[in-house]
């Protein structure tokens, strides 16, 4: 069995001033993951629980060194969050929202081909190792 996620994972959150992305990166933050940051387009420089907000997934994976993204932004956008953390190089990417039209996921799934990057989900619960994060 692959072990996804550990303690030295740094996680970001795409949406994380979002009710629903705040909520989980609080809890995240209550259960021991290395939460390093997230991501809100337009509200760089802003906190959320004491982490920084950046205005893209290439400047909080190079000011945090994030490996790993949790994306909770409405379905409509998470495509072009999915493929700007594929551009970024990230290496997890958790895409936690629902309702991904099927042609925008059409649309994504190339982009892993040869990529650095792996996705879990859509519409997935997350991911977790006991104990760890």
């Amino acid at each position: 069995m692959s072990i996804l996620v550990d303690r030295n994972t740094r996680v970001i959150c795409q949406g994380i001033t979002g009710k629903v992305g705040e909520f989980h990166t609080r809890g995240c933050l209550e259960y021991g993951t290395r939460m390093v940051g997230g991501v809100t387009p337009g509200k760089g420089g802003e906190t959320i629980a004491d982490l920084p907000v950046f205005n893209t997934v290439a400047e909080a994976r190079d000011a945090t060194g994030a490996n790993a993204t949790m994306i909770f932004v409405p379905p409509p956008f998470a495509a072009d969050a999915i493929l700007e953390a594929v551009a970024a190089e990230v290496e997890l990417v958790i895409a936690v929202t629902e309702g991904i039209p099927v042609l925008d996921m059409a649309r994504v799934l190339p982009a892993f081909e040869n990529s650095k990057s792996r996705l879990i989900g859509p519409n997935c619960p997350g991911v977790i190792t006991p104990g760890q994060c």
